[in-house]
């Protein structure tokens, strides 16, 4: 009962924040894979893309490359 109370009280106060107040997730990276490369998600938690510290590339979720010239998880963070 008293997380409900406090779930709500917290709710009400965001929703009082303005939206420049209020951090949000946009995306995340998981990297440290023994391929060197590493995955991107966005703020649903759906693949976006995968970079190659290897090959240098960045590519979408649907393979297509983003960039041949750097492994920036960046470039696919926003991008829909």
């Amino acid at each position: 009962m008293l997380r409900r109370v406090l779930s709500a009280a917290l709710a009400s106060v965001l929703m009082a924040l303005p939206a420049r107040c209020v951090r949000r997730i946009i995306g995340s990276v998981t990297s440290g894979f023994s391929d060197e490369s590493a995955v991107v998600r966005d703020e649903d938690n759906k693949l976006s893309g995968r970079t190659s510290e290897r090959y240098d590339t960045t590519r979408d979720d649907h393979g297509t490359l983003v960039s041949i010239n750097s492994a920036d998880p960046g470039l696919l963070i926003g991008r829909k």
